[in-house]
């Protein structure tokens, strides 16, 4: 099987919901940037976006602006989703640990099952919303 996995292009979806400790992340995506919140007492990355440090508990967090490069730490092909995913199967869902040591849960596009690898290295890639930000997905490094 050496189909390449961009099912999920084509699925409407919505805007996610936005909070005062999310509107960094979301409002970046607009430019195609990747933003992490930063804990600089600790020196270290944290994501999902929260109020305050995982580290710390404080809320001096900082957001910086990211490459979004990393690699696949796991993955799985669905072959089976609910909506508005159904329909659309199979599509590759993977842990992307980026180069900044957080991961990310997200679909992985423009790549074929039999070149999916845990290791293998990717890059951000977007799916624009109604809105006008963009939802970050990855795609190997390599491409595009």
């Amino acid at each position: 099987m050496s189909d390449t996995f961009n099912n999920t292009l084509d699925v409407v979806r919505t805007t996610p919901r936005t909070y005062s400790f999310t509107k960094p992340f979301w409002e970046a995506t607009r430019d195609k940037k990747v933003m992490l919140q930063y804990c600089p007492q600790t020196g270290q990355y944290q994501f999902f976006p929260r109020p305050v440090s995982v580290f710390t508990g404080k809320t001096n967090l900082e957001w910086r602006e990211v490459k979004g490069l990393g690699e696949v730490f796991t993955y799985t092909v669905a072959i089976m989703a609910r909506p508005p995913f159904s329909g659309e199967t199979p599509f590759l869902i993977a842990t992307i640990t980026l180069d900044e040591g957080v991961n990310m849960v997200s679909n992985v596009i423009n790549c074929a099952v039999d070149q999916i690898a845990i290791g293998m290295r990717v890059k951000p890639a977007w799916i624009p919303l109604p809105d006008g930000t963009n939802l970050l997905v990855f795609e190997p490094e390599g491409e595009g």
